[in-house]
């Protein structure tokens, strides 16, 4: 591209985009210098405005190798959809409940089929609230589009499945299951002991009819300890001996991937449309045991929150937790519930207007929902870093 005031040498460079010699008939041009036309600097100038037009062009229309990220919606899991509740529940009384429970989401734009172009992703760059990530990030090279939207709608189906169990199992419930052996870790005391397809019957002499009696046996043994577990293999019952390996905090795993198959006693139904992944479960599990207790557990406040729900009562991390706090202040929140593992992220950049409590368990989430129900807002557990 030239400029205005370009030199004639630098316009001869130009000629061949419509420059001519304006020499007068029967004058000797000066050696080695070329006399433009005054035609030649507006056309170069139009022309270069040309060129300047298609890279703009092109940064609207080319694709880019990003996704954006930004806050998404909430769904508060106590309210109503087409005049039914989101939670459903058989076979306990359900109790009518006030305020909300905002299960927190990111909005993600772009993908392999629906790409986003380079002046979105500079905008998003620009953005406070939104962020850009490679496209692989959201969808790997080895699934596809659709193939990572049933992965999510899986993890969502799970979630609300150990949100059901935790619950239930903090409410008091047993909740009987066969915990149904998937693998053993590789390299750990269970490696060529036990086998996939395998039963865990018993461990250290106890019955494990439910999952927590599982936990409960694990916690209260030290890891490297020779123990006894019993299982159920081609419908016969043995024992073997494992070493157990740490749990890091003072108890065992056993070393075994597990698929278990639980029976609640209560049979609860959460309906949530259009919505993917693990990270609603804590939310799930309180909105649960809300419906399940006389009285409103949030005395009328507006939580917001995210997390994985293991069906032990963990509160696992997750990602993108400062467009999830984003999302819940504009949509009206006051309080967030973030897993302890993202506090120092979270502590970044916290809205105005929202509080932040960190929990690492259902147990320190409810206790925290119920000391915001009750107005004790000094017991409210911080969010340390």
């Amino acid at each position: 591209m030239s400029d205005p005031a370009a030199s004639p040498d630098e316009i001869r460079a130009e000629s061949s985009l419509g420059a001519v010699d304006a020499v007068p008939p029967g004058e000797d041009a000066e050696p080695g210098l070329d006399t433009p036309s005054p035609m030649a600097r507006p056309v170069v100038v139009a022309l270069s405005g040309l060129v300047t037009a298609a890279l703009l062009l092109a940064m609207v229309v080319v694709p880019a190798p990003y996704a954006i990220e930004g806050p998404g919606p909430t769904v508060d899991v106590l309210g109503e959809s087409d005049g039914a509740a989101l939670i459903q529940v058989e076979g306990a009384p359900a109790y009518p409940t006030e305020g909300s429970l905002r299960l927190t989401t990111v909005a993600v734009r772009g993908g392999p089929n629906n790409p986003v172009d380079v002046t979105h992703v500079v905008l998003s760059w620009l953005s406070a609230d939104e962020g850009v990530v490679p496209v692989e990030q959201v969808y790997p090279k080895d699934r596809s589009e659709s193939e990572t939207a049933d992965l999510l709608a899986a993890q969502m189906t799970s979630s609300q499945e150990s949100a059901t169990i935790a619950a239930l199992t903090e409410l008091g419930y047993d909740v009987p299951a066969e915990l149904l052996i998937a693998g053993a870790v590789q390299g750990s005391g269970a490696d060529g002991v036990i086998a996939e397809g395998d039963v865990l019957l018993g461990a250290g002499g106890v019955a494990l009819p439910t999952y927590q009696a599982l936990a409960d046996v694990l916690g209260a043994t030290p890891p490297g300890t020779d123990l006894a577990v019993e299982l159920g293999r081609s419908g016969e019952r043995l024992g073997v001996r494992v070493v157990t390996g740490d749990d890091g905090s003072g108890g065992s795993v056993l070393g075994v991937f597990l698929d278990p198959e639980f029976d609640p006693p209560v049979d609860v139904t959460v309906t949530v449309d259009e919505i993917g992944g693990p990270s609603a479960g804590l939310i799930f599990a309180l909105g649960i045991l809300d419906t399940l207790t006389p009285g409103a557990m949030t005395g009328g406040a507006s939580i917001a929150g995210t997390g994985t729900m293991s069906v032990d009562g963990r509160v696992g991390p997750i990602s993108g937790i400062l467009k999830k706090m984003a999302g819940a202040a504009r949509d009206g929140a006051t309080y967030f519930l973030s897993p302890a593992a993202n506090c120092e992220e979270a502590l970044g950049d916290v809205p105005d207007g929202l509080r932040l409590v960190g929990v690492a368990t259902l147990a320190e989430a409810l206790a925290a929902v119920t000391a915001i129900g009750e107005g004790r807002l000094d017991d409210l557990p911080g969010c340390a870093a």
